[in-house]
């Protein structure tokens, strides 16, 4: 074949079935709705819908297809502020009212009405001029009719349609009060000048009148003007009286009280302002006038304790009561007590109390006294009134003298908010009547040694031990007086006298105690050993016989102990924990575990063990063992404080966060979980969180000593000297006794007479090795 006859060759085509289609195009008609969305792009809008308008030009209606021409925009906004410009302009003076700083920012805050807004006008309108028409002397129609033109934003409307009321109704104050609002301040004066004259006895017409007065001189020559109109009105006397200096007010009252002689407040006003004889005399018709006012007996009252003439006011008080009863005036006991606390609060003590004693019995029934009287006391407390509490004792103690209860009630009400004077005179009012009250002979001498009086401690409890013979707590008191002094034979001495008299187990512990003060171990075991023979079952004793041993180089002999105790005391936690730490010390880990195993069994669910257990693992470096028996222990005790707050300090750094948000939610913001998450701020070196959590825990947990050591502790590494002086203050407030490292600490015997603030700096030392250590063996 020649080169032609191959080029002839046809080329295979397309043959599917996809393309045999025959292709039509087709020809539709453009929407009506595209064209004339066209036509208004390209059109340029200069006047504004009528719907629009309605609405002040400030929104577009629902219906209509947005403006996307931007010229269209602008001019559109011109036309919207020309409307505004044009309503706030003020057709009366010709004058604007627009501020010119801030008439834009005004223009956007407008208030956008819908179609459905102004239909409701419209129709309200209607209503409305119905309403004026066919009763033109209905005021609340007219101020209605005025206040809708307002809310439409037609402002002048609204004027002449309340100024036509004005016409219509001018008897009526509310139509002359609203013409004197919607009126430009210029035309305020004028309306109402008309009102007043329309209604000359109108006091608020004559008080609108004065606040429209821009300086004190013309608003009381305006109240003076409705005075002389309403000589009667107490509302024009007061204010008046505020607009005057002490001499005018002086004169305007003796009018006034003239004028309206049944109107206490003037009396008392007048006799504020007068001598303590004018005063009286005041006071003296006052009580003539008004034979039914309580308020002038008790403003009485004030007046003479005021002038130092204090034996009157409980004679003014009780006198006051009678002739009000003669006028037959039912004397209700909770206003009374109402007005004690008021007369409490303006310094007035002595009235306060003539109040209370008078009428606090007043319709109790007296079986009921007693336990109302403390719940009133109680409630007074609460409110902080305190003088009308310590009102309630008085008089509760004058009639119950022996009741030990309110006695009590009272020492702490005079602990908690009196003096060290007042307390101790107390406290020995106290003791006369009740003698064998051990209690209020214990804090009179508590509070004489806090005082630094020793001697005078002393006594107390010499006079309390005659009086109360053979009685173990104030036998205890005074040997913790003598032992803390450092007078352990004398505290010996009264052990002795204790045990004589068939001393409970505290009196042999504490007999141990001194002697293991003294140094004389063999008496201490003869203590322990004689204790335990009478009280078998208390498991201190057995705890201090080991830790004897111990002390004494006798591990064998001090297990051997603990064995014992145990046999006695199984459930007591701090045996097992003793005998365990000596295990871990003689005999290793294994046994250690051994005998915490043993001891869940016999105490289950007790995290302490569980605790102790995760602990001796974890000195061990048995990482893995430790965190399943941690799970095991979350299980068993799910909501233990302790237990979770170990939990957040194993986890690693990164799982803390979600870990402490668990730990808080399980136990409902248990202090250890607080502390231990202020603990994890304090190593993120977030010091105001640290503070702040730190701050919740020992405000809920106050006794545990581990808290304040870590608080203090931040104050030392973050805070000023005066925090750390204020930690250190509250922490002796405080007191605590409790925490692991707290007791290790305070109960070790060569710290035994050791103050709250040296404890609480030795506590912070160990927290710091335990830290070193710690950051040591991560390193590691």
């Amino acid at each position: 074949m020649s080169a032609n006859d191959w080029e002839s060759i046809p080329d295979i085509g397309d043959y599917s079935l996809r393309n045999k289609k025959k292709r039509f195009e087709s020809f539709v008609p453009v929407p009506d709705t595209l064209l004339e969305k066209a036509r208004q792009e390209q059109e340029h809008v200069t006047a504004l819908d009528p719907k629009s308008r309605a609405a002040g030009g400030a929104e577009t209606p629902w219906s209509q297809t947005p403006v996307t021409d931007l010229t269209a925009v602008g001019e559109g906004r011109g036309t919207v502020l020309s409307i505004k410009l044009d309503r706030l302009s003020d057709s009366v003076s010709g004058l604007t009212v627009v501020d010119p700083k801030g008439y834009l920012t005004d223009l956007k805050s407008m208030k956008i009405t819908s179609d459905a807004e102004i239909s409701d006008i419209k129709k309200a309108r209607l209503l409305l001029k119905s309403v004026t028409q066919t009763n033109p002397k209905h005021p609340p129609g007219w101020i209605a009719a005025a206040r809708l033109e307002e809310v439409a934003g037609k402002i002048q409307v609204a004027r002449q349609l309340i100024q036509k009321g004005c016409e219509e109704c001018p008897k009526n104050e509310d139509v002359w009060l609203e013409a004197c609002r919607l009126a430009s301040p210029d035309e305020a004066k004028a309306v109402i000048a008309k009102g007043v004259k329309s209604i000359p006895n109108s006091v608020k017409l004559w008080l609108q009148a004065s606040k429209l007065e821009h300086d004190d001189v013309n608003r009381r020559r305006v109240l003076m003007k409705g005075l002389d109109n309403i000589p009667d009105s107490v509302r024009l006397w007061k204010a008046v009286v505020e607009l005057s200096n002490e001499g005018e007010a002086r004169v305007l009252l003796h009018r006034a009280v003239e004028c309206c002689p049944l109107h206490v407040e003037l009396w008392l006003a007048l006799a504020r302002l007068e001598t303590y004889a004018n005063a009286r005399k005041v006071l003296n018709r006052a009580r003539e006038k008004l034979t039914k006012e309580p308020a002038i007996w008790i403003t009485a009252a004030k007046l003479e304790e005021a002038n130092g003439n204090t034996t009157m006011v409980g004679k003014l008080i009780e006198r006051g009561i009678r002739a009000l009863q003669r006028e037959g005036l039912a004397i209700d006991r909770e206003a009374w007590m109402k007005e004690a606390e008021a007369a409490e609060r303006a310094g007035s003590v002595t009235t306060c109390q003539a109040i209370v004693s008078n009428t606090i019995g007043i319709g109790v029934e007296e079986e009921d006294r007693k336990r109302t009287w403390v719940a009133d006391a109680e409630e007074c407390i609460k409110r902080g009134s305190i003088e009308t509490a310590r009102a309630i004792y008085a008089h509760a103690l004058s009639v119950f003298l022996t009741k030990k209860s309110i006695w009590l009630k009272a020492a702490q009400l005079e602990k908690s908010h009196g003096t060290r004077e007042s307390l101790d005179a107390f406290l020995r009012k106290a003791v006369t009547y009740t003698p064998q009250t051990e209690v209020l002979w214990l804090m009179g001498a508590k509070e004489k040694w806090l005082a630094g009086d020793v001697p005078a401690a002393r006594a107390i409890l010499d006079e309390a031990y005659k009086a109360i013979p053979n009685s173990e707590e104030i036998l205890l008191a005074a040997f913790k007086l003598e032992f803390e002094n450092h007078e352990p034979q004398r505290a010996r001495i009264l052990l002795g006298k204790a045990r004589e008299s068939g001393g409970t187990e505290r009196v042999w512990m504490k007999s141990a105690i001194v002697e293991r003060e003294l140094g004389d171990t063999e008496k201490e075991r003869t203590m322990l050993d004689e204790g335990l023979k009478r009280f078998p079952s208390f498991f201190k004793l057995w705890l201090m016989l080991g830790q004897l041993e111990e002390r004494l180089g006798q591990p064998e002999k001090a297990k051997e102990v603990y064995e014992l105790g145990l046999k006695h005391c199984p459930n007591r936690v701090p045996l097992w924990l003793s005998l365990a730490c000596l295990e871990e010390k003689m005999n290793g880990l294994g046994r250690a575990r051994a005998v915490l195993t043993m001891a869940r069994k016999k105490n289950p669910q007790n995290p302490e063990l569980w605790l102790a257990a995760v602990h001796a693992e974890s000195r061990h470096g048995n990482k893995k063992e430790a965190d399943n028996l941690m799970a095991k222990a979350l299980q068993e005790c799910p909501n233990s404080g302790i237990l979770w707050a170990a939990s957040i300090e194993m986890v690693p750094r990164p799982q803390r966060k979600s870990r402490s948000s668990d730990a808080l939610k399980k136990t409902d913001h248990d202090p250890h979980v607080v502390a231990a998450v202020a603990k994890f701020f304090m190593q993120d070196r977030k010091v105001d969180k640290a503070r702040n959590w730190l701050g919740r825990a020992v405000t809920v947990a106050p006794d545990i000593g581990d808290f304040w050591a870590l608080f203090y502790k931040l104050e030392l590494q973050h805070g000023s000297e005066e925090t750390q002086k204020d930690v250190i203050k509250k922490c002796i407030d405080a007191d605590p006794k409790h925490g692991e490292k707290w007791q290790s600490i305070s109960k070790a015997v060569e710290n035994a007479h050791m103050s709250t603030e040296a404890i609480l700096k030795k506590v912070v030392v160990a927290l710091g090795k335990e830290e070193n250590a710690a950051s040591e063996s991560n390193k590691n």
